[in-house]
């Protein structure tokens, strides 16, 4: 496996070429590759799960309300990076983040202590840090943005066209309790509005997701 992470280390980490070799053999004789069911928690809050490399699948990060309200932060597919599960690393992440396999996924993780090791004497990798953490950031704020300021007809037409163009298909296979967790609403309230998009014409609804009919009217929404 050793290979296997250096492999991938030396593609998507930009500082890999500028450590030492005892450093990078540091970080992956630590690695460890471990495979998610559907629906499995990944990262529950607590602590610090370390770097997330997520190799195959696709993994939801959200936050929770007292309550027991979910609000998705966004999501991560094949080859991307998770650094929020690792407040250990980035001490500035105060709150609790939870992560959830939402396919049968594949990742590699750097435990947060090994890579804060490595990083603290390190300004390449503090610099790569804090970039990555500050882009993911901007998803999370699009989020919140999209929760208090858009209306729910906007904020659907808009996840549901965001999902067409990620997957190249107008059928949203999701149910319509995971569209409602990804948009931090109720699942209720997305079914209305789902019914109200079918009875205009914008939609059709059934067993197998969603599937987009007019797409022009739909871009008008979020206008």
């Amino acid at each position: 496996m050793r290979e296997e992470y250096e492999k991938v280390y030396s593609e998507i980490f930009p500082f890999w070429k500028k450590i030492t070799e005892e450093d990078k053999n540091y970080i992956c004789d630590n690695s460890t590759a471990i495979s998610y069911m559907k629906g499995s928690t990944v990262h529950d809050g607590n602590g610090c799960s370390g770097v997330i490399f997520l190799k195959k699948g696709c993994l939801r990060l959200y936050i929770m309300s007292d309550e027991g309200k979910e609000i998705t932060l966004y999501r991560l597919h094949n080859g991307e990076m998770c650094m929020l599960s690792a407040s250990c690393v980035i001490g500035a992440i105060t709150f609790d983040v939870f992560v959830d396999a939402e396919e049968e996924s594949e990742c590699y993780i750097i435990p947060g202590p090994v890579y804060s090791y490595i990083a603290e004497n390190n300004t390449d990798i503090k610099i790569f840090t804090l970039e990555t953490a500050v882009s993911r950031f901007s998803d999370v704020m699009w989020a919140i943005q999209q929760m208090f300021f858009m209306s729910v007809d906007k904020r659907l037409a808009v996840f549901l066209l965001d999902e067409a163009a990620r997957t190249g298909s107008d059928t949203i296979s999701l149910t319509q309790d995971q569209i409602a967790k990804y948009m931090g609403s109720a699942r209720e309230v997305v079914s209305r509005m789902l019914k109200y998009f079918s009875s205009e014409g914008l939609v059709e609804v059934s067993r197998k997701g969603v599937k987009i009919i007019d797409k022009t009217a739909l871009r008008r929404l979020t206008v």
